[in-house]
């Protein structure tokens, strides 16, 4: 079991003088369920470090793993403290752990479960089901919306074309009477 005080306990080979652990991208559902479940405990060891170090106890609840948009938040989050903290020194990244610490307060509001706040877990609400024929009704609105069919126009087209004929004009010298003495 990782020392949850430890966070270098939480990589997945201990870093090296020549080797640090690849960072991973994790993608559950192109996971095989033998490799799900290892990274589901994985990343649940480092949720128990991170609700402690972070006193993020009353706002990542005990059930955060049985609501799936909570854990592809905490995957993120892992992901980029694995990168930012195990990964490679790059110029540019000297306020790498300033960043991801500012990244996990920005994603505060997207882990708080109100429903489950008092200890008690609520399922997250059913997925209604599309109505018939929506698909049908999504495809004809591609083949036939303005959104979609239209020619490609930017919206400073027309400033990039008065620009373009003014560079391009012929030079025209001004006229002895053009005012200027």
């Amino acid at each position: 079991m990782p020392d949850p005080l430890n966070p270098a306990d939480f990589w997945p080979m201990p870093p090296g003088p020549a080797q640090s652990p690849e960072p991973q991208r994790w993608v559950w559902a192109a996971m095989d369920p033998a490799e799900r479940r290892t990274r589901m405990r994985e990343l649940a060891g480092w949720v128990d470090w991170l609700r402690r170090a972070f006193e993020l106890h009353n706002t990542i609840t005990h059930c955060w793993y049985r609501h799936a948009a909570v854990v592809e938040h905490l995957t993120a989050l892992y992901a980029g403290w694995m990168r930012t903290y195990a990964g490679d020194d790059e110029p540019g990244r000297e306020l790498a752990e300033a960043d991801w610490i500012n990244t996990l307060h920005a994603f505060l509001p997207r882990l708080q479960l109100a429903a489950c706040a008092t200890g008690t877990h609520q399922e997250p609400p059913l997925v209604v089901p599309p109505p018939a024929g929506s698909t049908r009704d999504f495809e004809l609105y591609l083949a036939v919306s303005d959104v979609t069919s239209a020619s490609p126009a930017h919206l400073s087209a027309a400033e990039l074309s008065r620009r373009e004929t003014k560079l391009n004009a012929p030079f025209q010298p001004a006229s002895p009477n053009s005012g200027c003495e």
